[in-house]
């Protein structure tokens, strides 16, 4: 069976320099090789600035590699990039609204640009949204009035509204308050045992990266340093005397000599507020 995602030797850098000084290039993505199973959840894991939000932006055609070739449900992302978009929905850790419109009618407008009937997609919407633990009587309330948490569900149910084949999820709970972390980690686990979807996600938490991917890849200065599923990433590093178990998290400083820093989370976050990606 071909897989839904592909990348053989894929490359890509940044132009370091500024208007006064110039810089080598930056390296964000090396020699990038793996593929991605039909309702398969694959995770990728690594640093800020290992390349982990670059790579989901080749995959959904916003940047193109330097090197090497990325395929979407057999689609070239370079080649064919209108054709691939169709089958894609992202969830980005900053996603974009239009912060002076209700929550319906910022996914009212997406379901437009997908083609989407309306009824159909607020009942869609509704669905998700109600999976989710999102306030219906909230569901009209301009978006700037909403949580952080809330917006990050209106991402969701928009990455949903078009049913893709394949749901690019970039840090989708970074910043989230305790509990709509939960609900979304939650219906992702639902996702990944009830549909067909393919999910990609991308992550600092331990505990999504372990309990809800079928496989990891650890990714460090732009290069997949181990791929496998996380009981097998658990196998390349010796318990640790006196300790019961190893970690993911003494896989990924084994492997990357790094820290795990994990993100914290305030009870509450401001609407407006924004991560920094990779």
């Amino acid at each position: 069976m071909q897989p839904i995602i592909r990348c053989r030797e894929v490359y890509k850098s940044f132009n370091g320099s500024t208007l006064f000084k110039k810089k080598k290039p930056v390296r964000a993505l090396v020699d990038i090789n793996f593929e991605v199973r039909s309702g398969e959840c694959f995770g990728l894991i690594g640093p800020n600035g290992s390349g982990k939000s670059t790579l989901i932006r080749i995959l959904s055609t916003l940047l193109f590699p330097d090197q090497g070739e990325a395929h979407v449900c057999g689609l070239d992302v370079v080649k064919r990039p209108y054709q691939v978009r169709p089958f894609i929905s992202r969830v980005s850790v900053d996603a974009a609204f239009f912060k002076k419109l209700s929550a319906w009618e910022n996914l009212r407008y997406s379901a437009r640009l997908y083609g989407v009937p309306l009824k159909l997609a607020k009942a869609r919407a509704l669905d998700v949204l109600g999976e989710l633990g999102f306030p219906d009587k909230r569901f009209t309330d301009p978006m700037e009035d909403l949580s952080r948490g809330m917006q990050q569900k209106i991402a969701v149910a928009r990455a949903l509204i078009n049913r893709p084949q394949v749901l690019l999820l970039d840090e989708p709970t970074t910043g989230l308050d305790p509990r709509s972390k939960r609900e979304v980690e939650a219906y992702i686990l639902r996702l990944r045992k009830e549909t067909k979807l393919t999910i990609f996600l991308t992550t600092h938490d331990m505990y999504e990266a372990e309990h809800l991917c079928d496989r990891v890849a650890i990714i460090d200065k732009g290069k997949i340093v181990a791929l496998d599923r996380p009981s097998g990433l658990k196998r390349l590093v010796t318990r640790k005397k006196g300790s019961n178990r190893v970690t993911l998290e003494d896989v990924f400083m084994k492997l990357t000599h790094k820290e795990w820093v994990q993100d914290a989370s305030a009870d509450e976050v401001d609407a407006d507020s924004e991560d920094d990606g990779d």
